[in-house]
């Protein structure tokens, strides 16, 4: 019987990538095929239910993103509870946001854009993949922490949104650093900050957005874990953590999430859930103070 890894992504993207990356280690080792099944959708809401109510036999688990633990705050009713419908199995990786801005908004840092936002007296239009997003949450947190008023512009997707602040429609994006990267080096977009509580591999010379915009503990990540139905036997939970650990820690599988501007974590059972709890207060709070609803 086949061993099956919902990902609540279509295919392509950190998360996909992750999923495909880890399959073949995980079939090795368990000596069980594990096959990959994107279940996209909602939000992911569609793989997490699945997920949730699947038989906690070891055959059934998923690869989540952070909107595991968002969509409770985001949507009036969501068919599971983040915190007692999943037994967490490790954190796989985190993928930082980068503020960037179009060249011609004339700021060179986070203090200064901070200044011109408030300059131009709500007026500034950041744009975003969607309501509801990582950069559409980070942009509220930076509304809230720094005390400023912008337009927001919700995209259909990061590809667009990105598109926008290219052709300078737009001036301000918080982009997944994968897709920001290239067109950082090219010079067409200007990074002010990264959005992880300390610098990144992803671009060491970066200073985050908390220390360069004087905001002590703002920090927003992405990330991709994976999580079982809640009443999975312990020493299944343990065998699958080990070999998921093991797997973000070969050298081939590391390499190409650095390659992917991701970082690889893998740590254990109880330290994913404590994350996932801090995770949903946090952003609960966010959320509601940014009256933020999706249907």
């Amino acid at each position: 019987k086949p061993v099956r890894m919902i990902v609540a992504v279509p295919p392509g993207g950190p998360a996909d990538t992750l999923a495909r990356l880890v399959a073949p280690k995980l079939t090795e080792a368990l000596g069980q095929t594990v096959v990959v099944d994107n279940r996209p959708g909602a939000n992911g809401i569609i793989a997490y239910e699945m997920t949730a109510r699947a038989p906690a036999d070891g055959y059934t688990f998923t690869a989540g993103a952070a909107g595991v633990v968002i969509n409770p705050s985001l949507y009036r009713k969501v068919p599971y509870d983040p915190l007692k419908d999943f037994a967490p199995l490790t954190l796989g990786i985190t993928v930082p946001n980068i503020l960037v801005v179009h060249p011609t908004v004339p700021v060179k840092s986070v203090k200064e854009l901070i200044a011109h936002a408030k300059a131009l007296d709500g007026k500034l239009v950041f744009a975003s993949a969607g309501n509801g997003t990582s950069g559409h949450l980070a942009l509220e947190l930076f509304r809230q922490t720094a005390g400023v008023d912008v337009v927001h512009v919700p995209y259909k997707g990061g590809g667009p949104a990105l598109a926008d602040v290219l052709g300078g429609q737009v001036q301000a994006l918080f982009s997944i650093a994968l897709s920001a990267m290239p067109h950082i080096k090219a010079g067409r977009l200007r990074p002010l900050g990264i959005t992880s509580a300390k610098r990144s591999a992803v671009a060491p010379d970066l200073p985050t957005v908390a220390e360069a915009g004087g905001m002590p503990g703002f920090e927003v990540i992405g990330w991709f874990g994976w999580l079982a139905p809640a009443k999975m036997p312990r020493p299944i939970v343990q065998r699958l953590n080990e070999e998921l650990v093991a797997a973000l820690k070969s050298p081939d599988v590391r390499d190409r999430l650095l390659n992917q501007s991701t970082e690889p974590v893998g740590n254990t059972p109880a330290e994913f859930a404590a994350f996932m709890k801090s995770e949903h207060e946090k952003w609960a709070k966010v959320i509601r103070a940014a009256n933020v609803k999706l249907e």
